[in-house]
């Protein structure tokens, strides 16, 4: 299976880098894990709906170079669904097994997804109702993608 995470920002954080490059290197025997990165765009203090939107709109554009015709995308979001690590693990094992093997999750910036990204996935998750940095949010997608390949394989993980 070919895992995507397409991200807004770059993760500036040393403590960061070295968590997603541990999980990177632990998914390696379950998938294939590509890691984009794509420019964020810098939102002025007291910024109006509207450039907010546009500001969004850029990133979508860029976050949209990236999703191909075939791929699965994930969205996470707030107002997505909820799901356990036994569940997560089940949504992944079954688009494998109905032939999904590009899935592409994204994480969207400060401002969170454009429209035109939530319009386009095929599913949206949450993790919780709270906002959480995009850099810390990656190494827990990272930890839980890895976690749900340890379940479907009945591998052992602490619970």
């Amino acid at each position: 299976m070919n895992i995507t995470l397409i991200t807004v920002g770059k993760i500036k954080e040393k403590y960061y880098r070295d968590a997603i490059d541990e999980y990177a290197k632990r998914l390696s025997r379950y998938c294939k894990l590509e890691i984009v990165e794509v420019a964020d765009e810098k939102t002025p203090d007291n910024a109006s709906e509207t450039v907010e939107l546009q500001i969004k709109e850029k990133e979508a554009a860029r976050i949209m170079k990236y999703v191909k015709d075939d791929t699965y995308l994930i969205a996470l979001a707030i107002e997505g669904k909820k799901l356990d690590s036994v569940q997560f693990a089940n949504k992944l094992e079954q688009l494998g097994i109905q032939g999904n093997s590009n899935i592409a999750f994204v994480i969207g910036g400060s401002l969170g997804l454009h429209p035109t990204v939530m319009k386009r996935a095929d599913y949206k998750l949450s993790f919780s109702d709270m906002t959480f940095p995009h850099q810390l949010m990656r190494v827990v997608l990272l930890e839980q993608i890895y976690r749900c390949y340890r379940i479907i394989n009945g591998e052992p993980y602490h619970k």
